[in-house]
């Protein structure tokens, strides 16, 4: 973890991503407001890529490989749920 990022911003971002987590799955599944699945794929996307850059930044290159890849899959899935496959 590099020494620039303080304890409350990382828990904030774990709240983030929970939050998001949350977002792609209950709405398509209680049918409840499902536009929310692709903006809360779309919102972790941004956070995941802060993730590959926070990664990148403290040189660890073959560990920037699993964000990067999650990112790639959450645009996906924002992608598929707003253009290709609305619910």
């Amino acid at each position: 973890m590099p020494a620039w990022l303080s304890i409350s911003f990382l828990h904030f971002i774990g709240a983030c991503e929970v939050l998001g987590a949350i977002g792609l799955i209950l709405p398509g599944l209680v049918h409840i407001k499902p536009g929310l699945t692709p903006l809360a794929a779309a919102c972790l996307t941004i956070i995941v890529i802060g993730a590959t850059v926070v990664t990148l930044m403290g040189g660890m290159i073959a560990t920037a490989v699993l964000p990067a890849v999650t990112t790639v899959l959450a645009a996906f899935v924002a992608y598929g749920r707003w253009r290709l496959a609305p619910l």
